[in-house]
C-alpha cells in the first residue's frame, strides 16, 4: 500500500462547490439498458439519439447518465480484472427512497452483490445488464458521521441490516 502524499494538489486545488454531473456508460444495447435504468431503478428518460444513446436524469437535470452503443454495441463486459469504472454510486435523499428502490430491483429480479454501512452512509451494490458496478446509497445526516478521536471521519465496511432497511419501502 502506498503511503498518502501530503504534497498533493501541486496544480491547485478544485473549487469545493465541484461534483460529479453526470456518467456516461458504454452499453450493448440501448433499450435493455433503459429497461434497467428507467423501468427498474426510475429515472426519466430525457433524450435519444436514434438507437445509439440516451439520456436519463432524476427530478428534470438534462442528465445524470448517458448511456451509448458507440463502441459497444452487441459487445460483452469487460474481464473483472480489466481497469475502468469500479461502480456508479447513485446518492437517494432519504432512507425511504433508498429503501424503496432497492426493493423494486429485487422485484425485477436482480441480483444484490452487497449491502454495506459505512458509518457515513448506507449502501447496496448490484450490477446493471452490462456488468456496470451500480451502488445505491443514502448519506447519513453529517452529524451523525462518525469520527475519529482526532475528529476526522472514520468510514467503515459493516454488514448493513437489509431486512430492517427494506420494511421502510414503499407499499
Amino acid at each position: 500500500m502506498h503511503p498518502v502524499n501530503t504534497k498533493w494538489p501541486t496544480a491547485g486545488t478544485i473549487a469545493s462547490g465541484a461534483d460529479i454531473g453526470h456518467v456516461h456508460l458504454k452499453v450493448a444495447d440501448i433499450h435493455r439498458a433503459l429497461d434497467f435504468y428507467c423501468g427498474v431503478l426510475g429515472f426519466e428518460l430525457i433524450a435519444m439519439l436514434g438507437d445509439s444513446a440516451a439520456f436519463v436524469s432524476a427530478g428534470g437535470y438534462h442528465h445524470h447518465i448517458g448511456l451509448n452503443t458507440w463502441h459497444s454495441r452487441n459487445g460483452s463486459p469487460p474481464p473483472r480484472s480489466a481497469t475502468g469504472l469500479y461502480h456508479v454510486a447513485v446518492r437517494l435523499p432519504s432512507r425511504k427512497a433508498l429503501a424503496t428502490t432497492v426493493q423494486r430491483v429485487l422485484d425485477a429480479g436482480i441480483p444484490l452483490q452487497g449491502a454495506s454501512d459505512h458509518g457515513v452512509s448506507e449502501a447496496i451494490y448490484l450490477a446493471d445488464p452490462d456488468q456496470n458496478g451500480i451502488e445505491l446509497y443514502r448519506d447519513r445526516p453529517r452529524e451523525e458521521w462518525p469520527l475519529t478521536p482526532e475528529g476526522d471521519i472514520h468510514m467503515t465496511i459493516e454488514p448493513l441490516d437489509l431486512e430492517a432497511l427494506l420494511k421502510e419501502a414503499d407499499g
